[in-house]
Parts: structure tokens; sequence; C-alpha cells
């Protein structure tokens, strides 16, 4: 069986699982190629096939398509016209149905798809008859971004899609909820499969019987807005009032560093506030390893790994109640839930678990570690991959 997984560019640095997915296919003798907007010569994983890309220059942005679009007229004749004729079905204009057309290209001269398997929903958007069109089924993922914000900037973009989607895959059961919100059938089958983690490389047996002093707060995430950061310096700011004494390093780059390092200073942490900025993969675990508490403040979050990852290695984790993560760390049992948005309850959250006793901190951290080896492990999430595409599913 061969699947192929559509997505803006190869998995990155943060997207381990899309690798451990495609890993673990692999591994069950699926063959998996990956159709990208853009490739990248490092990743190398599974074959790549880059969509054909538009210039900026305008004369050659329509040579281009022109040339493009004839070739594959004149040599992928009965693709294209019912590709064509699918978009006119779904009453797309005749630009709108051409230049979908250019971008699924790449897709449609692959003729022995049995499933096309969008990794994000937006992936899905102008390329929903290509599937059908291939004679293959169609999977999506939901994720965070997609569901949660995409939609309420782009009203009925999947209107389409949740007609000619085959099954849909979900990280979390709050995002299905969304999703059904915005109109996907209840009857479309529906498989959970939560992101998971290296377990044997992240485990470990040794739970923390102290806290560092000061406190080694952690949090590892993009510098972007729905992550919330501002919100936690917020609260690192109240805590420092409180005479807590507490050192906080961000792990992450982004577009938003200039702001948070600018707030950290405004808010007076500037001197307990650390921007580690990109950390190489395998070295997050000793900052895991050195940390006391760690924090996932997001406004919109589908699930989180490096969340996972804390709880692993036995860190108390903080999170707020964004969409998955709810179902990541569960409230008072493996860790602590907190309204979104809310500076002061968290700085109240954090300053009841420095005081917490040392017996219930380590009860917390031993639940949360057994829970992510039980049910978050790669083994498990493969193997829940490999039966999402059986026909018996159906």
């Amino acid at each position: 069986m061969t699947i192929g997984f559509v997505l803006a560019n190869p998995p990155g640095y943060s997207e381990t699982f899309l690798v451990n997915k495609i890993r673990g296919l692999q591994e069950n003798g699926y063959s998996v190629a990956l159709f990208v907007d853009k490739p990248s010569p490092a990743f190398k994983l599974c074959a790549q096939y880059a969509a054909p890309g538009v210039p900026a220059s305008g004369w050659l942005r329509l040579l281009k398509v022109g040339f493009y679009t004839v070739y594959f007229r004149l040599f992928y004749a009965t693709i294209y016209h019912q590709f064509i004729k699918a978009e006119q079905a779904a009453g797309r204009s005749t630009t709108e149905g051409f230049k979908n057309l250019y971008r699924s290209m790449h897709l449609l001269k692959t003729r022995q798809l049995d499933w096309v398997h969008f990794g994000f929903a937006t992936m899905a958007v102008g390329r929903e008859n290509v599937a059908a069109v291939l004679g293959a089924r169609m999977a999506v993922s939901f994720r965070g971004y997609d569901i949660s914000i995409y939609p309420v900037k782009h009203p009925g973009c999947y209107n389409l899609l949740w007609q000619k989607v085959n099954k849909v895959h979900t990280i979390s059961n709050d995002l299905l909820e969304i999703a059904y919100k915005l109109g996907l059938s209840h009857q479309t089958p529906v498989c959970k499969i939560t992101p998971a983690i290296d377990i044997n490389y992240f485990f470990t047996n040794t739970v923390k019987s102290t806290f560092h002093h000061p406190v080694q707060i952690l949090t590892v995430a993009r510098l972007h807005w729905k992550k919330g950061l501002e919100y936690t310096l917020q609260a690192l700011s109240m805590l420092k009032q409180q005479d807590v004494q507490f050192r906080y390093t961000i792990i992450g780059e982004g577009e938003e560093y200039e702001r948070l390092a600018f707030a950290a200073y405004q808010m007076g942490v500037k001197d307990w506030v650390t921007f580690a900025g990109k950390v190489p993969h395998e070295q997050v675990k000793t900052y895991y390893e050195q940390s006391d508490i760690y924090i996932q403040y997001s406004i919109q979050e589908g699930f989180c790994n490096a969340v996972l990852e804390a709880q692993a290695v036995g860190l108390l984790c903080v999170v707020s109640d964004a969409e998955g993560l709810s179902e990541n760390v569960l409230h008072e049992e493996t860790g602590w839930v907190v309204p979104k948005r809310n500076s002061a309850f968290l700085m109240q959250q954090l300053l009841k678990i420095i005081y917490l006793p040392n017996e219930k901190r380590q009860e917390t951290s031993q639940r949360a570690m057994r829970r992510v080896k039980t049910e978050f492990s790669l083994t498990r999430q493969q193997q829940a991959f490999s039966a999402f595409y059986q026909e018996s599913e159906f």
C-alpha cells in the first residue's frame, strides 16, 4: 500500500510527530511518499515530490504556469480533464480550477497512490478533488492552527473537504468537536491518535525529591503569539513580587522574540529569563533534567509533544486549558490545568506547586511518568497509524 503525505515542507525541527509517523509506517511495510511545496535536500526519510512553484515575476509566472498547464494537458490528458470537470462540478470558476490544477500537478502525476493524506486540513484547501481523480482515498489530520484559527479567518473554507474526505485523524477530542461545529459530518470515520514520544530516550526512573534554588522553570515553544508566553512572563513577574527565587528558560525561536524580550524587560524579569533560542532536539533532554517545573500556557494548542517529554522525565507540568492540553495533562492527577489568559491564576498555581510538600510533588510526578510510558509510546502510535489505513476500519 502506498501513502502520499501532503505537506507544505518536509518535517522540520519541531515536527517529530511526522517523522515518527513516516518511519513507523515504513517499518510496517507501507510505501510512503512526501508531496511538498518546498522540498529539503536534508530530508532523506522518503521520496519527495515538489510542486511547480510560482515565480515572483509576473512574466515568468505567466510563462511557467502556461507551459506547465499545456504540458500537463498534452501528457496527462485524462487526469487533466477529470480534475477540471471535478472543479467545475464543485462550483469553482475556470481561473480557480486552473490554479488548483497547477498547485496539484505533483500529486496528479502520481497514479499509484492508495491514500492521499493531508498532514494539515489547510493543505487540502483547493486540492479536495485530487484523491478522487486518482482513484485513491483521502485522509486529513487535524492539528491546532488549521482547525482552531484558520477557519476563523476563512469561514466555510472546509465545506468541500467535509464532503470529500474518507477518514479523519485527530490528535485530541477538543479539535474534533471544533471540526463538528465547522460542519464535519458525524458519519465520517474518525480515529484519535495522539502524538507520542520515544519513552526509552526521555523516560527516567529518578524522581526529584526537592526543587533547585532558585526554582528552575522551563518552556519549549516557538516564539509565537498562540503560545501565550507574554501571559507566562506576566505571571512570573507576579511570582517575583512574592519573593520567590526562580530562573525561567524558553527554548525556541520565532518572530515574537523582540516583543517578548522587551516584555520581560518592562515586567522586571529580564535578568530572571533566558531566551535559549533553537536547541538541537537531543540536547533538550538536558534542559528537562535540570528543571523543576514545566509551563505550557498556550492560548491555542493541539496537544504538544514537549509536555509529554517534560512529564516523562519527571517535571511537574502546568498547562493551559487550550484544546488538547487538558487531555495531555490530567488536572491534579498528572499535573495542573489552568484557565488560559489568566496570569494571576497561573501565578497562584505556581506558588502552590513551589510550596507543595515533597511527597505530593513526587506522587504527581510518578503518575505522570507512568501515564506517558503507558499511553504515549511511539510503538503504540505507530501501531495505530498502521491500522488507520486498513479497509476493515470502514
